[in-house]
């Protein structure tokens, strides 16, 4: 533990630190409340330094796969796990304890407005974190909370020193180079969007978060299947690449129950009970345009479940399935047998 960690831990113990209440113990750890934030901790209270490796852990959302925390536990060396979110309780340290009974410390930071992305006890928590992974709830809250503020900055420096990253549904939402911000606060279906690619509900946000140089022009999505997403999966692609910053755009996406493994190097696998897709647009839409269904023909989509794989960097995979999507005035169609989308 540095000096600087130290003494802030002591100030937090000691209730000395301006605006931060005295630490109590709660089931799910020690708490340390200040502005705009809730810090509870379970586990060792003094940080571990070990060696991490990097990696995305993509969830996407419903139940929890467990193999993937334990993935992720692996990748910080069984460190100080750090879970970020802005609503909701520290339910994910004993989860998460549970599963990897060697980690050094699971610690929940909730952070419920701007002031408590500016506080240096969040920072701090953030700098001392051998993993980093994002819980689901709304990502327009992590976006304005955190977009320009020193915690982003302290996000992003973890990345750099190579701790895995993690994220499911919203979190998982925020962690490549593009992201479908929900700014508005309201969602959209993919019958919305294929019916109006410039529907003021689609907001897409570029350089929230860089996880990964391989994840540039990149957008995640989740709740796959289960909410219908394939639509307007293929219209965030073609807004990205008509004027939207992607010169070529792609998309991964998790259905729920389900998470992909991506290894620094960009090979990766599933965890879970469903499937995994990776679009990639090899060419710009045909008609996107304000008030006007969208037209985007020939996406090529990439399937896989568990026990196949899929290379990033290489935008190829093994023991999957390969086939194309089109949208044709705002018709979405396959060329799969039967012409299933997914």
């Amino acid at each position: 533990m540095s000096v600087r960690s130290w003494m802030l831990a002591a100030l937090a113990a000691a209730g000395l630190v301006a605006g931060q209440a005295r630490a109590q113990d709660s089931r799910y750890g020690v708490v340390t409340k200040g502005t705009e934030f809730v810090y509870t901790r379970l586990g060792n209270p003094a940080d571990a330094s070990p060696q991490t490796r990097f990696g995305l852990m993509m969830e996407g959302g419903g139940r929890d796969v467990n193999e993937a925390y334990e993935w992720l536990c692996a990748h910080a060396g069984d460190g100080d796990i750090l879970v970020l979110r802005a609503t909701g309780d520290a339910d994910y340290n004993p989860y998460i304890r549970r599963l990897c009974p060697n980690a050094n410390s699971v610690a929940t930071l909730k952070i419920t407005g701007r002031k408590g992305a500016h506080q240096a006890f969040v920072v701090d928590a953030v700098d001392h974190a051998e993993a980093l992974f994002i819980a689901g709830g709304s990502q327009n809250d992590y976006i304005v909370y955190y977009q320009g503020t020193p915690l982003n900055k302290a996000i992003q420096a973890l990345i750099r020193r190579r701790a895995p990253i993690g994220g499911t549904s919203a979190g998982n939402a925020v962690l490549a180079q593009f992201a479908f911000g929900a700014l508005t606060n309201l969602s959209i279906t993919s019958a919305q969007a294929l019916a109006n690619p410039y529907d003021p509900r689609i907001t897409i946000t570029n350089g929230f978060l860089r996880t990964s140089p391989l994840l540039a022009d990149t957008i995640t999505d989740d709740h796959f299947i289960t909410r219908d997403r394939m639509g307007r999966l293929v219209t965030f692609l073609a807004r990205m690449e008509h004027g939207g910053g992607a010169p070529r755009a792609f998309g991964i996406a998790e259905d729920e129950n389900t998470a992909f493994l991506m290894e620094a190097n960009g090979e990766g696998k599933v965890a879970g009970s469903s499937t995994v897709y990776f679009l990639g647009a090899a060419r710009k839409p045909q008609d996107c345009q304000l008030d006007t269904p969208l037209t985007f023909k020939d996406v090529p989509v990439y399937r896989i479940s568990k026990g196949a794989t899929f290379d990033v960097e290489a935008w190829k995979g093994t023991g999957g399935t390969a086939y194309k999507v089109s949208a044709v005035k705002g018709v979405l169609t396959s060329t799969q047998a039967g012409g299933g989308i997914y």
